[in-house]
């Protein structure tokens, strides 16, 4: 039986997820399975590397169960970004791995922006000043764990972890590697410059290959765990927010991804590594152009905080989110005068502040759920909103439709709130797992079942099944709320910094 089929996997921050997609983007089998998260102490986030195999197997074993691995003509790896594990010359992790939510480094910025400057810091790595990416975080460890420090003989990503352990060398992509903010993204390989900040030598760094570049072959001990064919090639994938923004094929400037997950995320395609505080700039998922992209830690994140710890609510229940979801949908723009800042773990674009808080203005003994529950929505939405005005300001770029991805993407309201907030159309996917499709798109390139990544993108993007167009009277009312949640920040960021840095002494 020939090669037909790809696997993408997708290791995020809650869970492994694998599926075998044809190169008509046809999904023929996926697995699953859960990973834990721990928080050992306030604004530190870890996750053990040996538990991302663990679930690796488990999820890639549903999909040898269900189809012929000898149909599997290569899989590529999408995977949370920022995250990063530390191993020993043995290979062997000797810490856990501080995720992207982490925060413990954020007393650290300081230093390291003496060090590099926060204008070249930019210039090289397209990231500004924030505790998300390793850079601060091996500061960190030089600082406080220096025998970490020291004995880590590689500081490698999600991706260069899982390629190590199904191969035997540890070995990432451009789009994996550019998120650590210690990858110079125009000349396209490690910084000497980024990585002395962090007290660390690029040799300490896995080899960065472009997406779809092969990384290796499946070892026996990786196939006998995982029910793989030894031998199957192991293709350069890349970050899930651009391996999703592939999986939507967003290679086109006029049609951008919008993540609706834990974080919510939007990214543009631009040929040119443009650079502006109101957005982070990533090398691509194909391997040419970059990403203009926006982040927001608090989506789901956020929603699932007001749905589980203040009303009890599990959010996987149907009938309960149906409730809740229609009083919020039969409420008008603005909750009743209600405004809600969504900086719940902080401001990355285009405020850069780790001591930005959350707030809820407008509060009555009028407001009920519903009211709190929009407002929520709309937050994220008018800083999606905010973010983008500034983009076409800064770059010119004008965004025609949002292809929406991640789980909050299947809410009506959810949809329905981000177009008439951005003014722009939101287009659902057919694609649940995007970032599982656009890793296979990269497989599919690189097995050579497609000419180019774009072309595998293009072939292989699901259609839209539903299209939420902005209504004009709405936008209008969104459009002078946005004014309003303009001057939220500014207004309020004295008195934020001054409540987070009391709530720390």
């Amino acid at each position: 039986m020939p090669a037909d089929l790809v696997l993408g996997i997708d290791l995020s921050t809650t869970a492994a997820k694998a599926a075998a997609f044809d190169v008509q983007g046809r999904l023929h089998a996926a697995g699953r399975a859960p990973l834990s998260l721990a928080r050992p102490a306030p604004e530190r986030f870890e996750q053990e590397p040996r538990d991302w195999w663990a679930a690796l197997c488990q999820a890639v074993a549903g999909v040898t169960a269900a189809v012929d691995p000898g149909r599997i003509a290569g899989l590529a790896i999408a995977h949370q970004r920022e995250t990063f594990a530390c191993l020993g010359p043995d290979g062997e992790p000797l810490r856990p791995a501080m995720l992207w939510l982490d925060g413990r480094a954020r007393g650290h910025l300081g230093a390291v922006i003496d060090r590099i400057g926060r204008d070249r810091l930019r210039a090289l790595s397209g990231k500004a000043a924030d505790f998300g990416p390793a850079l601060p975080k091996i500061a960190w460890l030089a600082s406080e764990e220096p025998d970490t420090h020291r004995r880590a003989a590689l500081f490698c990503d999600v991706q260069a972890y899982l390629v190590q352990a199904l191969t035997g060398r540890a070995r990432t992509s451009w789009a994996s590697a550019d998120p650590l903010a210690l990858f110079d993204i125009g000349a396209r390989r490690w910084s000497e410059e980024l990585c002395a900040a962090a007290g660390i030598t690029p040799d300490r760094l896995p080899e960065a290959l472009p997406p779809g570049a092969p990384l290796g072959a499946v070892s026996a001990a990786a196939a006998a765990t995982t029910g793989l064919r030894e031998g199957t090639p192991v293709l350069a994938g890349g970050g899930d927010g651009q391996m999703a923004g592939l999986g939507v094929d967003a290679l086109d400037p006029r049609r951008a991804y919008l993540n609706l997950g834990t974080a919510v995320v939007f990214g543009v395609f631009s040929p040119e590594p443009r650079q502006d505080p109101a957005w982070r700039t990533m090398t691509s998922a194909s391997g040419r152009g970059y990403v203009l992209e926006s982040s927001l830690r608090s989506g789901a994140l956020l929603s699932d905080w007001y749905l589980r710890r203040q009303l009890g609510v599990d959010p996987r229940d149907g009938a309960a989110m149906a409730a809740l979801e229609a009083e919020a949908a039969s409420l008008p723009p603005g909750s009743g005068g209600l405004l809600l800042l969504p900086y719940w773990e902080g401001a990355m674009n285009p405020h850069w502040d780790p001591d930005a808080r959350g707030a809820i203005l407008g509060l009555t003994d009028a407001h009920g759920r519903g009211h709190v529950y929009r407002a929520l929505i709309e937050g994220v939405a008018l800083e999606q909103a905010l973010v983008l005005d500034l983009m076409r300001g800064a770059a010119g770029i004008e965004v025609a439709e949002f292809a929406a991805v991640g789980g909050v993407a299947a809410s009506d309201l959810w949809c329905a709130v981000m177009a008439d907030a951005t003014g722009v159309a939101i287009e659902r996917s057919e694609t649940v797992e995007a970032a599982c499709l656009g890793a296979a798109m990269c497989a599919a390139a690189g097995a050579g079942l497609t000419g180019s990544i774009e072309a595998a993108a293009r072939a292989m993007r699901g259609t839209a099944t539903a299209t939420f167009h902005p209504d004009a009277a709405r936008r209008g009312r969104y459009a002078a709320l946005l004014g309003i949640y303009r001057d939220m920040y500014p207004q309020l960021s004295g008195l934020l910094r001054r409540l987070s840095a009391f709530t720390r002494e």
